[in-house]
């Protein structure tokens, strides 16, 4: 490949305690909770709103937060989540059980509610957020394991940013493969591949009324009949399906993209292209076999992809699926979790769609109950003193990656990243030597639901 040297000079902003690059859950729990700590904080968010894949990528429903008994899921998220059900942006049957107790259940919510609320919660907090902005490079020390800055990109050119600490959360670890940080790729070097991504949408104009899972008419059911009927231009029955955002509105997450490495610039184009080419079979389905949705208007696509693996730190900690399954406690763990190992199919065989419901109903499932920790350790990139990572870019291994990569587990590891890089810079602890129970006490005062 040719190389091209580029040599200019560009602006050097004044110093922040710190920069968080990703505006999803995770960045903008982290921002939020270091300012409310007094950090001069700085956010930078590609898209044009904060949530990620929440508001962006149309996600809108949140993943379980309680074992069947109680919530597992506590700080910023349970906040977040109270304050939408007190404006009324949660779906319209919600109740506070949905989060506070119920077993493996969702909670949708409308995306434009996420967006005001975060908006309304960076603001207060004194965080500086920049839309339309990325990271394209770092200045660091390789041998210290330390970040100076970061080279930022948005519609006024090029300026670097001096911090004392950073936070990676674009889901991608943008910021932790430029400054050299070891990651495992999905689908590179020999790694299985990913897990296929979605392009999700959002539907109005449903009659709630008249679908009734309950009669042999849900969708799955009629999502497998008509791959018999030849519908659809693959075989693939896992159905994620459509979740009830409003009286007649819904959110669509269908249609596995399947073959599409989210690292890979040509690769990601063509998903695009590709999701929107499923989306519209997904439509016709709906319309033509489910009862209720036959007058369904297709509202839109997603403006970001939703991409559910893709590169991962190697951290002072991967946690994985023993420690799933033995339900396993940590000294350092800034939240718990019960989710199921949630690995979609990655192709349309047979075959495939068999391990996963075996994988769901059996290997890959928490009782009532029970859930695991999650440690602070697996935010860290191995021996690094100032950089941290919060969201799918974490420290595990595919099978708990399968559990934690979604917004409820980020928020708790982007409130305890921003929390650790306050308490980094007051005290000079490095992050990958912090005193963990100073910081599991700030977390417990401010909300965190710890065992």
């Amino acid at each position: 490949m040719k190389s091209y040297t580029l040599k200019r000079e560009i602006v050097a902003e004044n110093e922040y305690d710190l920069i968080v690059a990703g505006g999803g859950p995770g960045g903008t729990a982290a921002a939020v909770c270091a300012a409310r700590l007094g950090a001069k904080v700085l956010l930078l968010e590609a898209m044009g709103c904060l949530g990620g894949m929440g508001t962006s990528g149309l996600v809108t429903a949140f993943d379980p937060m309680a074992d069947g008994n109680r919530a597992l899921v506590g700080g910023f998220m349970q906040e977040v989540v109270e304050t939408m059900y007190s404006r009324g942006f949660l779906a319209p049957q919600v109740t506070t059980d949905y989060w506070r107790k119920k077993y493996h259940c969702w909670t949708p919510y409308s995306a434009e509610g996420l967006k005001l609320i975060l908006d309304e919660y960076t603001a207060k907090a004194g965080v500086e957020v920049r839309f339309f902005t990325k990271v394209i490079d770092a200045d660091f020390n390789s041998s210290d394991r330390s970040v100076k800055g970061v080279i930022i990109h948005n519609i006024e050119g090029y300026s670097f940013v001096p911090a004392k600490t950073f936070i990676d959360a674009t889901g991608d670890a943008v910021l932790a493969k430029i400054c050299g940080v070891d990651c495992r790729e999905a689908g590179h070097d020999g790694a299985a591949p990913p897990m296929p991504p979605t392009l999700c949408s959002l539907c109005s104009f449903i009659d709630w009324d008249r679908y009734d899972s309950k009669e042999g008419k849900s969708q799955q059911k009629m999502m497998e009949k008509a791959i018999l009927d030849g519908h659809f231009s693959h075989k693939d029955k896992h159905l994620p399906g459509m979740f009830k955002t409003g009286p007649h509105s819904a959110m669509l997450n269908g249609g596995h993209v399947f073959g599409m490495d989210a690292l890979n610039n040509r690769s990601l184009s063509a998903g695009m292209v590709k999701g929107r080419q499923l989306a519209q079979e997904y439509m016709s389905f709906y319309r033509k076999y489910v009862p209720g949705f036959e007058n369904m208007e297709h509202m839109t696509t997603a403006s970001l992809m939703g991409v559910r693996e893709s590169r991962r730190i190697v951290g002072e900690y991967e946690l994985n699926i023993k420690d799933y399954l033995a339900r396993r406690q940590f000294p350092d763990q800034i939240g718990i979790f019960n989710k199921f190992v949630d690995i979609h199919v990655k192709n349309d065989s047979e075959e495939e769609y068999k391990r996963f419901c075996e994988e769901m109903s059996k290997s890959g499932r928490l009782g009532y109950g029970e859930c695991f920790g999650i440690p602070y350790r697996i935010l860290v990139p191995k021996g690094w003193k100032n950089l941290w990572v919060a969201g799918r870019c974490n420290s595990s291994d595919e099978q708990v990656h399968g559990s934690i990569r979604v917004m409820p587990a980020a928020a708790m590891m982007g409130q305890a990243a921003g929390t650790a890089a306050v308490q980094s810079v007051s005290t000079g602890q490095t992050a990958c030597s912090l005193d963990t129970s100073a910081l599991t006490g700030t977390l417990r005062k401010n909300g965190a639901i710890l065992e």
